[in-house]
């Protein structure tokens, strides 16, 4: 196909897809604008669309209003290779399996942080074939959540992302760890803090912190280590 002279032909490189324009000037200014905006993200970092349009005017320098609208913006971000939108409309680099989708922990982990709380892995499964039209059995779902490190069991069946600050292990482990960075407290303090941590029932916490091979009261009456 033939443009004319006055379009300017972009074959496809490491950066951004194949693309025309008219103006050299503006051209580089967004390939320049396109790159310093990769080279600020994260590499688990998923930014809504909103955000990541404000991200990329920010890097433009001196351009005219009629160029500042979403429309433009988004067909400017479509021709990066580097960063793309996950199927939530969820901005990130290209690379990240957090927007690049290839199985079902990839679409567990967004539908985990979109409900933004623990689900159990049938309340997963259930999400990812409703959200994404993906049929998926519950033992893979829970398989998937086991095997992969941005999942912690928080409870029977019940999982939550490690980036929420979940701890793994036992109710004596996660109690441990507590009193280990925080020292002596109080009964109701070591509830309310584990309960934080992980899904234990608060009868399974008082059984674990009245062991007197893990844990003591002090002359205060607070708990602390053995």
């Amino acid at each position: 196909m033939t443009l004319g002279d006055f379009f300017k032909k972009h074959r496809e490189d490491d950066h951004f897809k194949t693309h025309w324009s008219v103006d050299d000037e503006m051209a580089e200014k967004v390939h320049d604008s396109l790159k310093k905006l990769y080279a600020s993200l994260k590499d688990e970092d998923l930014v809504p669309e909103t955000e990541m349009i404000k991200k990329f005017f920010d890097q433009m320098k001196d351009i005219a209003e009629q160029y500042k609208n979403e429309e433009i913006a988004r067909r400017w971000l479509a021709m990066s290779k580097t960063i793309s939108k996950n199927p939530l409309g969820e901005w990130g680099k290209s690379s990240s399996p957090n927007v690049r989708t290839r199985g079902v922990k990839d679409y567990a982990f967004l539908v985990m942080r979109k409900h933004g709380s623990p689900m159990h892995f049938k309340e997963v499964a259930d999400a990812i074939s409703k959200t994404f039209g993906r049929k998926t059995h519950y033992a893979t779902c829970h398989n998937e959540l086991i095997k992969d490190s941005r999942f912690v069991l928080v409870g029977r069946g019940l999982y939550a992302l490690a980036e929420w600050g979940y701890k793994t292990g036992i109710a004596r482990e996660v109690i441990r760890d507590i009193l280990k960075k925080e020292g002596p407290l109080s009964k109701e303090d070591v509830v309310l803090r584990v309960m934080k941590e992980r899904y234990f029932k608060k009868n399974t916490i008082l059984v674990n912190l009245v062991n007197p091979k893990y844990f003591k009261k002090n002359k205060n009456g607070l708990y602390t280590l053995v």
